[in-house]
């Protein structure tokens, strides 16, 4: 998430994404916690809980849902980007 996003919007739609998935587990309950600060964002933490056979399904269907989901609630997901000035001398 950018710097400017709100950490407790963000939060809570990462739960709701997580409780609206039938296949994953609710004991032991999911981890999702605000991670670390970087340069260009603030990154969370999320680990769900899910039967073996269900984790890859899981994890491709959860990664699309929360990138849609914060997209929908114009939560920007930053990307590293680079200013690059060309000074032309004679």
């Amino acid at each position: 998430m950018g710097h400017d996003a709100d950490l407790d919007r963000a939060a809570e739609a990462l739960h709701e994404i997580i409780d609206e998935d039938e296949r994953i587990l609710k004991d032991p309950p999911p981890t999702i916690r605000t991670h670390k600060i970087t340069d260009y964002s603030i990154e969370f933490v999320v680990r769900p809980w899910a039967r073996t056979e269900d984790y890859w399904p899981v994890y491709w269907d959860l990664t699309k849902a929360i990138k849609m989901r914060l997209d929908a609630e114009g939560i920007a997901v930053p990307y590293p980007k680079r200013d690059v000035f060309l000074h032309q001398t004679s």
